[in-house]
């Protein structure tokens, strides 16, 4: 009879437990679930709010201006252009880009030039090989921001004859 109830304690103490440890767990969850969302929405409607978007990326390209392109490179003391997409997309968004060009060309949805709106990435053939490739964020007004390798971290013109003959692509995050 002890035997039994000491078995029968040990069980109600396990179960007992093993609830407290699901609920607890399970609560950190959600509320982790939750704050990832309720953030990831305030990024999304900053990108969808094409007012905060363009304002957001002119104080980027202030911050960012007279720093030199450098293949390779992340930070102010010089960046590429898919480096200065991925530092731009997380600063601005909280949203993580893969750091190349070629990967950052398989994010998001291809989208045609004609449907272009702020914050969506532009993309250019540029030259020959893995390094031929180069992409921006698109502005407004046909203007698109990106690290240049002639002028650093600039605005240009997707209607000029150098960026229309070289756009390869466009997608939207």
């Amino acid at each position: 009879m002890k035997l039994t109830k000491r078995w029968l304690s040990l069980g109600c103490l396990l179960a007992t437990t093993a609830m407290l440890v699901a609920c607890s767990s399970s609560d950190a969850t959600s509320k982790s679930q939750v704050k990832s969302k309720v953030y990831r929405s305030i990024y999304q409607s900053d990108l969808s709010d094409p007012i905060m978007a363009i304002s957001r990326l002119s104080e980027h390209q202030h911050e960012w201006k007279g720093t030199r392109y450098r293949l390779g490179g992340n930070s102010k003391a010089g960046i590429d252009c898919s480096g200065f997409m991925q530092v731009t997309f997380k600063d601005l968004f909280g949203i993580d880009l893969p750091r190349t060009t070629t990967e950052q060309a398989k994010a998001g949805e291809r989208i045609s030039k004609d449907e272009l709106r702020t914050g969506d990435l532009v993309f250019f053939k540029t030259g020959r090989g893995p390094n031929g490739k180069h992409v921006g964020v698109y502005v407004k007004n046909g203007q698109f921001l990106h690290a240049s390798t002639k002028g650093g971290v600039i605005y240009s013109d997707l209607d000029s004859p150098y960026w229309s003959k070289a756009f390869w692509q466009a997608r939207r995050l």
